[in-house]
């Protein structure tokens, strides 16, 4: 059985490939992002595709938890993205099957400052990796990354699993944790994001 979150990063990531070939390259990555449009106004919507990364981890055992946009979409946002964002726990011993994961995509990593990374376990034991992948680019952050008095560790364990083909898992922010997210945050694209989560959660709530 394929979960609907997942069907609907499906088809949102297809559209997104749909609208970025009818335009240009801007020379811009998923950090020279606007803070009101966000990533889908980057070169990362340039096929942009996220499931190549996420089936990696699945794979390899990394309980990478998916957050952002990406998380936003499978909870039935409507605006697009053009990056995928993780969370993980941070732990010396489950870095190594991450690193794995994107050493098998061929991503390449760096760090805050943008300085290149080489794709092992202990590059990745740091508040923040920048990461690019054939398909997606983002950020892989640890309960380190300072996130407005949020903890983080908390927000992993409640994080929810939804089913791929091929018994595939995809591990996702709940809609309250990502909504907090959003508002600590704060940028016009966070709080506009966050209210339209909030709308969708009062709407199936009338419904039910």
């Amino acid at each position: 059985m394929i979960d609907e979150p997942l069907e609907r990063l499906r088809a949102a990531a297809r559209r997104t490939r749909e609208l970025a070939l009818e335009r240009a390259g801007t020379g811009l990555s998923h950090e020279d992002a606007d803070d009101d449009v966000g990533t889908i106004g980057t070169d990362g919507a340039l096929g942009f595709d996220p499931f190549p990364l996420l089936e990696a981890l699945h794979r390899h055992g990394a309980r990478a938890v998916v957050i952002g946009q990406v998380a936003g979409i499978m909870h039935g946002s409507a605006e697009l993205t053009g990056d995928l964002d993780l969370l993980w726990d941070g732990e010396p011993a489950h870095a190594p099957a991450l690193a794995a994961a994107f050493m098998s995509v061929g991503a390449r990593l760096a760090d805050e400052t943008g300085t290149p990374l080489a794709t092992r376990p202990d590059a990745l034991i740091r508040p923040k990796v920048q990461f690019t992948a054939p398909g997606a680019g983002g950020d892989c952050c640890t309960p380190a990354l300072p996130w407005g008095g949020l903890r983080l560790r908390e927000i992993l364990g409640r994080a929810i699993t939804a089913y791929g083909p091929g018994g595939v898992k995809v591990h996702y922010v709940s809609r309250e944790d990502l909504i907090r997210m959003r508002r600590a945050l704060g940028r016009p694209k966070d709080l506009r994001r966050a209210d339209e989560l909030d709308r969708l959660a009062r709407g199936r709530a009338g419904t039910a």
